[in-house]
This record gives structure tokens, sequence and C-alpha cells, in this order.
């Protein structure tokens, strides 16, 4: 049972460090950098474009 939780939680964890773009779905080394620092999953682009046009 705790073996199942335990794989459970890597493979979330894999998931949430894969450098996939949350917004345009494109792999990026910068969304695990912008991850760490704003706690969003976005690439370098979406980001400019999140702060400059925010809705």
């Amino acid at each position: 049972m705790t073996e199942d939780l335990e794989k459970k939680a890597k493979d979330k964890n894999n998931n949430d460090l894969n450098n996939i773009c949350d917004e345009c779905r494109k792999k990026d080394e910068s969304v695990f950098q912008n991850l760490i620092m704003t706690g969003f999953k976005l690439c370098k682009s979406c980001r400019v474009s999140k702060t400059i046009f925010p809705l």
C-alpha cells in the first residue's frame, strides 16, 4: 500500500518537472527556471506575454 503511494508521488513529481509549458505546451529549459522563480510552469516567451498582457 505505501509502495503504491510512493510510486504515485514520484510520478507526480516527475510530471511537475517535465519542462513543458502550461500555456503553449512546448518543451523548454526556461520552464523549470520559471517554476523555481515564480511558481508557474511558463516558458520564457509565455512569461513575457503574460507580463505585458496579463489577461
